[in-house]
């Protein structure tokens, strides 16, 4: 094989918001697979807001992506050559390939069955989809009638979470950036009301529409909008602590929400997780979450980035908001 394999590298940590210039393109020559191994062509690179943390030198749920290393990433590729037992050339395979042309995988990787759509795996079926459903109905402990609350709601998670939270009958409020991100909560994907932040009061605006309390509050914003919820949590409300987009490029980190307090008053509960946890379980999501899609009850939409050499602008969209719907890059 002549081509070359390109690949983005770790060239800084990051102070602050990330840049385009923490990552480097380098040319490696391919890898050969050996015994039990695959050669895959990565077509789809996937991108998530936990990336930030990944390459920051700080403690964390894996380790951080080492100096001079390919960053890390979910991706879909292409089985090209195979020197291992039920995978084919030609196979489309899932699995973390990270930023780069040309991967070695093995039996870790998960083969996509024919005529997936390699952007509905990698965003409701793939990483995504699992955080949302495990994070909704195992730590939320969503239960009939629960009014739900979910902030980031437009994101590939947020809303997925809320798609699941009205495929089992409950009221659903998203919180998101802008009238377009709304319309498409409201009139596609089902919500029963959805606040803009850039123009609304948030706090005020869950009051209103949220007049007997939030019992699953699926927090994926952290900070100001973190407060405002938990302002107007019901008794026993569980809060889902996903992520926390607002804070990762801030070079000093917030101090702690003011309305913490409001958890014991209202003898509520907040949990953070991480669906690497679940993946054990991952065919009981896929299963549900497939047979949702098929029933129209979860809408998606896909952000779609188009060149490899594109990969660190890419990232940055998800941290300036400019996503709609799961981030992704096709080489």
């Amino acid at each position: 094989m002549t081509e070359l394999n390109r690949r983005w590298v770790l060239a800084s940590r990051p102070v602050g918001m990330v840049r385009e210039s923490d990552f480097a393109l380098e040319e490696v020559e391919v890898p050969k697979p050996g015994d039990g191994q695959i050669l895959v062509r990565t077509h789809w690179l996937a991108f998530e807001p936990a990336m930030r943390g990944w390459i920051d030198d700080k403690p964390n749920y894996i380790p951080p992506v080492p100096l001079g290393e390919v960053m890390r990433g979910m991706g879909v590729g292409e089985v090209v050559e195979s020197r291992l037992d039920g995978y084919e050339p030609g196979d489309l395979v899932q699995g973390m390939t990270g930023w780069q042309e040309w991967v070695i995988g093995d039996a870790g990787m998960r083969k996509l069955p024919a005529g997936t759509d390699p952007r509905l795996a990698l965003s409701v079926l793939g990483i995504t989809g699992m955080t949302a459903y495990f994070g909704l109905l195992e730590i939320g402990r969503l239960q009939d009638g629960d009014t739900v609350l979910v902030s980031g709601a437009a994101g590939a998670t947020g809303s997925v979470v809320g798609q699941i939270a009205k495929a089992r009958g409950c009221p659903v409020v998203g919180i998101a950036g802008g009238p377009e991100k709304c319309r498409w909560l409201t009139d596609k994907a089902g919500f029963d009301a959805a606040i803009d932040y850039k123009s609304e009061d948030v706090e005020a605006r869950i009051g209103e529409l949220c007049p007997n309390g939030v019992d699953v509050f699926f927090d994926n914003v952290g900070g100001e909008i973190l407060d405002a919820g938990l302002a107007h949590i019901a008794r026993g409300a569980r809060i889902v602590v996903c992520g926390a987009i607002s804070a990762y490029n801030l070079e000093d980190r917030p101090s702690g929400p003011r309305n913490y307090y409001r958890i014991v008053a209202q003898r509520g509960r907040m949990e953070g997780f991480v669906v690497i946890d679940f993946l054990p379980r991952a065919p009981e999501a896929v299963a549900d979450l497939l047979q949702w899609v098929a029933e129209g009850r979860i809408r998606w939409e896909a952000d779609v980035q188009q060149g490899f050499e594109n990969a660190p602008a890419t990232l940055l969209r998800l941290y300036s908001g400019a996503n709609f719907g799961k981030q992704l890059l096709e080489i």
